[in-house]
């Protein structure tokens, strides 16, 4: 599917690092880096924006925190034509931990929040933008949204200066009607704006996902390689750019960074499709309890992890 208005963003670092505290080698980094360029992606979002105030670097690696002599150690001055991309959790940095962007190799600062901190997430996006950047926003676990809250959500974004906001789905739990109606429901609440997909893959639908939201309007995708992302994972970039058929994207660049750095991790964290993620996401659930089934010695036992998440979604 040929669209010249569509970009690609590899969340591999970012979204990967959740399954590892972001301990990622420089070696591991730089190929990640390397492959995007030499696949003709759009954008890789390197890590997350954090404040050291919010964590330590004793428990979290660089990528937590994207302070540009890191970046640089990889990079350089990046002249490529791949931007590079961070994430900030709000309640996670502050105003003053994001320099100017004539003092930064990065050129987007991607806004995560939930539904009732979308004030404080324009706020953040818009003084970003004011610094020079590139925004977003990704509303995160929508699918726990009711339609008012959505609603007042997307009016206040309508009236933001913020481009782009991302459909996310958090707990890998909507099918492609859902993904249908809330890309449609975005582009028509936010006009001239462009919208995004962010999609997870505990019911192994992230793929079919992200082609739904690019058949209805959706332009800006996230993919990581391998699937490589919290729990089961995430839409995986190889079968993206192969499905996109765009002659400005190479997948020989990214089969090479995934034989050769990203497979081997498979031997030290387990993400991907396993049913305890299937569970959660076919409940509507966040994948953290299935994360922590899958660390435990009962991570094959799924009649018993299922009884447990029917018990707690009883309580609820």
């Amino acid at each position: 599917m040929y669209k010249k208005e569509i970009k690609v963003m590899d969340c591999t670092v970012r979204d990967g690092g959740l399954m590892n505290k972001w301990q990622f080698s420089d070696e591991f980094v730089r190929a990640v880096y390397k492959g995007c360029v030499e696949a003709g992606i759009d954008y890789m979002e390197i890590g997350y924006k954090s404040s050291e105030r919010a964590f330590s670097r004793d428990e979290v690696g660089p990528w937590k925190f994207c302070d540009d002599r890191d970046i640089r150690r990889i990079v350089g001055d990046n002249n490529t034509n791949l931007k590079l991309s961070a994430m900030a959790d709000i309640g996670r940095i502050d105003t003053e931990d994001i320099p100017p962007k004539s003092e930064s190799v990065i050129d987007m600062i991607r806004v995560a929040c939930y539904v009732h901190q979308i004030d404080k997430a324009i706020f953040l996006a818009e003084h970003c933008m004011d610094k020079g950047y590139e925004t977003t926003i990704n509303l995160m676990a929508v699918s726990k949204v009711n339609e008012p809250e959505l609603d007042q959500a997307l009016n206040d974004l309508s009236q933001s200066k913020v481009p782009t906001v991302y459909v996310v789905d958090s707990f890998g739990s909507m099918y492609c009607e859902s993904v249908e109606y809330l890309v449609k429901k975005y582009l028509k609440a936010l006009p001239g704006k462009k919208v995004g997909i962010h999609a997870h893959n505990n019911m192994q639908l992230a793929m079919s996902n992200t082609v739904t939201s690019l058949i209805h309007g959706a332009t800006m995708l996230d993919a990581t390689l391998l699937g490589m992302g919290r729990g089961a994972g995430n839409c995986p970039i190889e079968v993206l750019i192969a499905f996109l058929k765009n002659p400005k994207y190479r997948l020989l660049p990214l089969l090479d960074v995934i034989q050769n750095q990203v497979k081997p991790w498979q031997d030290k964290i387990d993400w991907g499709y396993h049913v305890p993620y299937l569970i959660t996401g076919a409940l509507n659930e966040h994948p953290r309890s299935a994360m922590k089934w899958m660390d435990s010695e009962k991570k094959d036992d799924f009649v018993a992890f299922m009884k447990e998440m029917h018990d707690y979604e009883l309580l609820e």
